[in-house]
C-alpha cells in the first residue's frame, strides 16, 4: 500500500497543464470512480477528456485514489444501500464474489439500479471537493518550486 501511495504522490507531483484543467481532471476521475462502471472507467474519462478538455493523467489517478480493490467493496455495499432507500426498493441479498461490472449485471436490475443510483448521488460530495482540493495542492506545490 505504501508503495502504491508513493506512486500516486510522485504521478500527481509530475502532472504537467494548467492547474484548472488538472483539478477538472481529478474530479471527473473521482466522479466516474465513484461509479459501479469498473471496465468503462478508462474509456469514460477519455470521452469526457474529450468533451471538457481536462487532464487525462489527473483524471485517471482520481479514478484509481477512489475506486481501488480496498475502496470498492465499501463504496459498492453504501452505493447500493442508499440507492435502495431512494428507489423505495426491497433489498435484496446479493453475492458479490467480485466487483467486476459483468458480475453485478448478471445480477439483475434490483441490484443494478439502487447501485448506480446510489454511485450517481454519491459522486458530487467526492469530486466537487476533490476539485478544490486538488487545484489548491497545484499551487501550493507549484508555487514551493518557484520559491
Amino acid at each position: 500500500m505504501k508503495k502504491r501511495l508513493k506512486k500516486f504522490h510522485d504521478s500527481f507531483i509530475s502532472l504537467k497543464g494548467e492547474p484548472k484543467s488538472i483539478a477538472m481532471g481529478m474530479a471527473v476521475g473521482v466522479f466516474i470512480g465513484m461509479t459501479p462502471t469498473i471496465p468503462f472507467h478508462t474509456a469514460l474519462i477519455i470521452l469526457f477528456g474529450l468533451l471538457w478538455r481536462h487532464n487525462l493523467t489527473a483524471a485517471y489517478l482520481g479514478s484509481w485514489l477512489i475506486s481501488n480493490p480496498l475502496t470498492i467493496p465499501i463504496l459498492y455495499f453504501s452505493q447500493y444501500e442508499l440507492g435502495i432507500y431512494l428507489l423505495g426498493m426491497t433489498q435484496s441479498q446479493p453475492v458479490l464474489t467480485d466487483y467486476s461490472f459483468q458480475n453485478i449485471i448478471s445480477l439483475g436490475w434490483q441490484i443494478i439500479l439502487p447501485l448506480l443510483t446510489g454511485g450517481i448521488v454519491t459522486a458530487p460530495f467526492f469530486a466537487i471537493p476533490a476539485y478544490f482540493i486538488t487545484y489548491r495542492m497545484v499551487l501550493a506545490l507549484r508555487n514551493k518550486s518557484a520559491s
